[in-house]
């Protein structure tokens, strides 16, 4: 079921979208060479808990997943695309590094993600990260009463391959309120004018996920979570939630 938001429940997103923000600058401002994806999940842990919010991340269970995921953040490094555990790894120079995040408060969620280099940066990953930001731009462009899901994933897709990046056509965004993963699914590939309506007070998380090689195929690692590229290329990942509103997309993750 699709619930419609009304104006407070649309403000009280808006606050849970704040605290996922914070704790995404939080993350960002720690990493550095020689930091670790642990110490990363534990500067996201002290933002969520200095606001009293809940990780909707931690102990969440999917039926892919072998195992609850252990952390508040998702942290997928160079070839991984998503979902990737923060564990000792310490990050080098040059790494490219996409965080993923959430918060619950006050029985609203907001989520978010963010791709960055760390160190001295490859030329062709900030392209990556730069094609991955206009994707997601272009999907919340269409995110307006009267398009269809459509129009955004095409959106999405169009963007994406004119960068001639690859996407998996098995994961993208989705719903989200009053919890992290509600209907409806929204793909990264689609026809324009397709799918379900958009209206005032739909809230999605949008997300785009690219694949520097150009192929749609992955593999999944060791841990049953992180997605790999299949050829070893690198990966980015951008997100944010936004409301579909009569006065223009709004976007519920920033500062």
């Amino acid at each position: 079921m699709v619930e419609i938001k009304n104006a407070a429940a649309l403000e009280a997103m808006r606050e849970a979208g704040r605290v996922v923000a914070h704790a995404l600058a939080a993350v960002r401002e720690a990493a550095g060479v020689g930091v670790s994806l642990h110490e990363l999940d534990e500067a996201a842990r002290a933002v969520l808990t200095k606001a009293g919010a809940r990780s909707p991340f931690l102990g969440y269970q999917p039926s892919f997943a072998p195992t609850p995921f252990p952390a508040v953040i998702c942290t997928s490094v160079n070839d991984a695309i998503v979902h990737g555990i923060p564990t000792g790894y310490r990050l080098r120079d040059g790494d490219l590094v996409s965080i993923d995040c959430g918060a619950e408060l006050d029985g609203w969620t907001g989520d978010a993600a963010i791709s960055f280099t760390v160190g001295i940066p490859r030329p062709a990953d900030l392209a990556l990260i730069d094609a991955t930001q206009r994707a997601l731009d272009a999907g919340i462009a269409a995110a307006t009463p009267g398009n269809r899901m459509g129009d955004i994933s095409h959106a999405i897709g169009t963007t994406a391959r004119s960068a001639r990046c690859g996407m998996s056509a098995d994961f993208g965004g989705h719903g989200i309120g009053r919890r992290m993963h509600e209907d409806p699914h929204v793909p990264n590939q689609g026809r324009p004018g397709r799918g379900f309506p958009l209206r005032h007070g739909l809230t999605l998380a949008i997300e785009p996920m690219l694949m520097a090689g150009g192929r749609d195929d992955y593999r999944t690692g060791g841990d049953g979570w992180t997605l790999h590229t299949i050829d070893g290329s690198r990966a980015a990942h951008i997100e944010h939630t936004i409301a579909v509103t009569e006065e223009g997309p709004r976007i519920m993750t920033l500062p």
